[in-house]
């Protein structure tokens, strides 16, 4: 007999689907997420996906995600979806997108670049070279970076 563990269901909240596999712990920090939040929280992670192979997911009670939180998922999940629930149902479902440009998010790896210089009033830019995989251009020194995560 195979047993099965199912996630409740959530009343009020969103649900970040489509994640990319092992990426859902990054997500939790992108929206500050930790032991000490009262919120409730469900992760699903390396699961079974038609379109993926292996995803994960997110599911946050009773908090709908700011703009600029759905923007910082992006650039480690390109092909998540932002679900929002109310009274049980979806209400509004979207897919994330890259931006062409990126302010003030990532940090830029180079520690020489001018935008890392505690003294110049400098917000970091990177512009989106690719979308898949996600690859980044700094604005100002032209570092490239693949993997964000480790830049947030």
């Amino acid at each position: 007999m195979e047993k099965e563990l199912k996630v409740v269901p959530i009343k009020n909240g969103t649900v970040i689907d489509h994640i990319t596999a092992g990426q859902a712990l990054n997500v939790l920090k992108i929206l500050e997420i930790n032991a000490r939040t009262g919120a409730v929280v469900s992760v699903v992670m390396n699961v079974r996906s038609k379109k993926m192979g292996r995803k994960d997911i997110v599911k946050v009670e009773d908090r709908e995600l700011k703009p600029e939180e759905v923007d910082k998922i992006a650039l480690i999940a390109p092909n998540a979806t932002i679900n929002i629930i109310r009274d049980s149902e979806v209400i509004e479902k979207h897919k994330v997108y890259l931006p062409k440009s990126i302010e003030g998010i990532i940090r830029c790896a180079n520690p020489n670049c001018i935008s890392n210089a505690e003294r110049e009033p400098v917000i970091s830019k990177f512009i989106t070279v690719s979308e898949n995989p996600p690859l980044f251009r700094c604005f100002y020194c032209e570092r490239m970076i693949e993997d964000v995560s480790g830049y947030l």
